[in-house]
């Protein structure tokens, strides 16, 4: 018996499209190329917001802080009365109480009743930020992609939104070159994004992607991809992710999708990976930089370190 096609969404009852995985995994390339299809919008990474959109002040990717940006400002009226009534503090408080990857039993079975009151808190802010964004952009389908596996323990826990997960995967010798690397972040002065040794960005590669793979077993249904597969076809790709959302592809949706990369216009994701900034054509081919410039016994250390995954996922089935 074939599956139930999917409702499909409306801004009044939309689905966030979550994108979990480790770092440097090529979620926020996914992100933008979804931020492209219409009836699609992006939020960037949602679990920063607390901390660097109200805390610490930091720019959207249009440049302006929250309560200057056109699309945040009207975000935050229309769900908090403006953002000059958050407590940016107090809800960054609350949401290290609950969204830590260390609560995930709780998260999956919230036993102790001062967390369900805090998770129940925490949530409904996510709701009421997510039915905003939805109503001021007039998107049925938004892409968080915040990555962390406590965050999508957390949204199982929405009601009056729906929510479709996607896990993506990115080979963990391509992910620990990435972290080696020296990145700016434009939204700091001569501020740099963190690197970790391979080692460390291997044993990260596996903790993040084996926690999200445990949400299955909330009955949870995960949509698995790798990033690799993504550049390869990516219109297919696009199209399997957001099959699960009920959204309706009309003819020429992938009109952004040109034999030089994926043209992108400006976006306004909370946080994340500095291209989030970047507006134009985007060229859309494999980054296999890791096979020279990673050292030999840099890639032993990591294939090692992560070998089960990387053949769980079909790396270690092609010529290395």
């Amino acid at each position: 018996m074939s599956a139930a096609r999917p409702k499909p969404p409306t801004p009044d009852r939309p689905v966030v499209l979550y994108l979990g995985g480790s770092g440097r995994s090529g979620s926020t390339l996914l992100e933008r190329l979804l931020g492209a299809v219409p009836g699609v919008t992006t939020l960037g990474e949602v679990v920063h917001l607390p901390t660097r959109g109200l805390v610490e002040g930091e720019p959207c990717a249009c440049g302006a802080r929250l309560a200057s940006c056109a699309f945040w400002g009207e975000v935050g009226r229309m769900a908090f009365g403006g953002w000059d009534q958050v407590d940016g503090p107090g809800w960054q408080a609350l949401q290290h109480r609950v969204d830590r990857n260390r609560h995930l039993p709780l998260l999956a079975v919230p036993v102790r009743a001062g967390f369900r009151r805090d998770l129940a808190d925490h949530v409904a802010r996510l709701e009421r930020l997510y039915l905003a964004a939805a109503r001021v952009s007039g998107a049925a389908v938004l892409v968080d992609s915040s990555k962390h596996a406590s965050t999508a323990f957390a949204l199982r826990h929405l009601r009056a939104v729906d929510v479709c997960v996607t896990h993506i995967v990115r080979d963990s010798r391509g992910v620990a070159y990435s972290w080696t690397k020296e990145v700016a972040r434009p939204e700091q002065q001569d501020g740099l994004m963190p690197r970790y040794s391979p080692a460390s960005s291997a044993a990260w590669w596996d903790a993040f992607n084996v926690m999200l793979a445990a949400l299955s077993a909330t009955g949870t249904a995960v949509h698995r991809l790798r990033y690799e597969d993504l550049l390869v076809d990516p219109a297919a790709t696009l199209r399997a992710v957001l099959a699960p959302t009920g959204l309706h592809l009309a003819p020429g949706w992938d009109a952004f999708l040109t034999p030089d990369g994926a043209r992108l216009g400006a976006s306004h994701s909370v946080a994340g990976n500095p291209m989030r900034f970047g507006t134009g054509t985007v060229p859309l081919r494999r980054d296999d930089a890791w096979r020279e410039a990673l050292p030999a016994a840099d890639r032993r250390v990591v294939t090692a370190l992560t070998a089960p995954l990387l053949f769980a996922y079909g790396y270690t089935r092609r010529p290395q």
